[in-house]
Parts: structure tokens; sequence; C-alpha cells
């Protein structure tokens, strides 16, 4: 599917965008008016300051660190990675926005099972687009909507149920990737919560789908650092954090990109083909002399002969992460 086809399902969802970006603006007052409100009851019920307590600060640095959904705190390689792609705005964004989040939460389930080994088990995630690249550019100019709190928090309670990780795309249109990253920030304090950066929709100065975005080494890190010091902050286990790519020079300076402790930084090769097409890209950029965690994305509609997980398997080095759109 060319950048073309991909802006063209975009359209088809607009109008549902612009009603959903008034509705914005006006929660946008309560919310404001809400957070006042909450201020003023906070300052007036919080106790008095009192003398520290030893024991209870004992107590809390003895409390257990938060684990990962299926248990322990590294995500690779203890577990492979299967998650599903997508937003509730239009089913052409993704098999994850096809129902509702827990009808796909069951059919990635099922998905994922061939990929569970008993010396690798799988760990299934969510791959929410968080912010969607827009052809609209919208109030701020930025070409990007992004998902509300109730969205996120909705996808994030079915993932529980399943013990998946969500993952937050960023698709920043005009937007920087840092300062999408800040806004869903108090999402990535929660410790089965990891991040992707999809530089495809990265298009300052053109419309997003008009051609294919890029990133750059600098950009990519500063979200890791930022999404870095979350997880020390907070002694959170080991987070996902993809970057999708697809052409070479998708990712600028791809090896400076740094490996900060406590993220499984994933090099996701992304693009939808025929098998041969596929397999020569994932051979290219997981043998382009840099070293993360690799991923490999399929697409039930727009690949040419879905490759089975017998076969997804069977790549050399075998991937991290599956992802399907």
């Amino acid at each position: 599917m060319t950048p073309g086809d991909r802006a063209a399902r975009r359209r088809r969802a607009q109008e549902a965008r612009a009603i959903r970006r008034r509705r914005a603006g006006a929660l946008t007052v309560i919310a404001g008016a809400s957070l006042i409100a909450g201020v003023a009851i906070g300052n007036a019920s919080k106790p008095a300051a009192r003398g520290k307590d030893p024991h209870r600060h004992a107590a809390a640095k003895l409390t257990k660190p938060p684990e990962l959904p299926r248990g322990g705190r590294t995500i690779f390689p203890r577990f492979r990675v299967v998650a599903y792609y997508g937003a509730p705005q239009d089913p052409q964004l993704g098999e994850l926005g096809i129902g509702s989040p827990d009808h796909a939460a069951r059919k990635l389930l099922r998905q994922a099972r061939p990929y569970a080994k008993k010396t690798r088990p799988v760990l299934p995630a969510m791959e929410l687009i968080a912010t969607v690249a827009d052809h609209d550019p919208g109030e701020d100019g930025l070409y990007r909507t992004r998902q509300t709190d109730a969205v996120v928090a909705r996808y994030l309670r079915a993932a529980r149920r399943i013990k998946a990780l969500l993952v937050l795309d960023i698709q920043p249109g005009h937007a920087s990737f840092i300062d999408e990253a800040r806004h869903f920030g108090r999402w990535m304090r929660q410790p089965d919560v990891g991040i992707a950066l999809d530089p495809e929709w990265h298009t300052p100065g053109a419309v997003p789908g008009s051609q294919i975005g890029s990133t750059t080494a600098a950009d990519v890190n500063a979200v890791a650092r930022y999404v870095a010091r979350i997880v020390r902050a907070g002694r959170l286990p080991e987070k996902l954090f993809v970057v999708h790519q697809f052409t070479p020079n998708m990712i600028e300076g791809k090896a400076q990109v740094i490996r900060p402790r406590g993220l499984a930084v994933t090099m996701n090769v992304d693009g939808f083909g025929d098998r041969p097409n596929k397999l020569a890209k994932y051979r290219e950029f997981t043998t382009d002399g840099t070293s993360f965690d690799d991923g490999f994305k399929l697409f039930y509609h727009e690949d040419t002969g879905l490759m089975k997980p017998r076969s997804v398997l069977a790549l050399r080095p075998p991937p991290d992460l599956i992802v399907y759109e």
C-alpha cells in the first residue's frame, strides 16, 4: 500500500475526527475547571506536616518493585512479544481497531498462541496508535490527532485483562516525537505501558501520506532518555521501546540510537509486500551493523501470501517482536 493509499483511507475518518476535536475543546474547559476545583479540595484536605517516620521510610524501600504482566522485570530475551496494531477511529487503521478492545484482545491471544515455546513464552501487546497522523492540519496546524485519556484507559483495561502490554504508537505529523511522548507521560508511568515511534508519519513541511517521513537518532534518543528517566524514577520493569522502519533513510544516524538501561529498544521492520521483498528488507535492516532487538511486521490485508508463524520463526535472527496490522 502506497502512502497515497493510506492517506485515502484516513480521509474516510475525517468527519468523525472533526467531531471529536470539537468535543475535545469543550472537554478541555471542563477538565480545567475540574483541575482547579481538585487543587482547592486537595489543599484544603492536606494534613499538617509531620515528622519523618523512619519505619515507614524503611518499609517503602522494601516494597517489591512492579513486574511485567506475565512476571519478571525484563522483556527480552525472556519473552517473545506478539502485538496487534491499530486505532478505534477506523478499521482501516489496523487490526486492533476492529471491534471492541476485548474482541481484539481475544483475537490477539489466538494469533499469539503458535509463537509460544517452552523456552520462550509469549507476552502479548496491544499497540494503540495514540497520536494519529491526519490529512487535515487541525486547529494547531500539526496534522495529528491525539487519543483521549478515556480511549487509552479503555485499551489499557483490555490489555490488563489478558496480561498484555499496552504500547502507545506515535504518528506525529508535524509535531515532534518528544512533545507527543510527554503528552502521554502519565501513561508511561504505568509498569505495563511502552511506546513506539512511527517515522513514516513524521512529515514536517508536507501533508502526512503525501511522502514517506523520517526521523533522526537525536530525536529518537530524546524520547529514549525521557522514558528511561521515568523507568528509573518509578523502579519500573523494562519498557518496550519500538521504532518502525521500512526504508534505509527512515532513521538518520541509526547507529547512534542509544539503548538506555530499562528500555528494550526494538527496530521493527515495517512495510508490506510479497515474501521475497519482506525477507530481503528484514535481512537488510538486521545486518546493517547496528545492534537492537528485532521486530517484524505483518499485514493481514496488504501482504501477498501472509507468512505463517513457523515461517516467521524461521527468520534469522528470529524476531523478538512480531506485529500484526
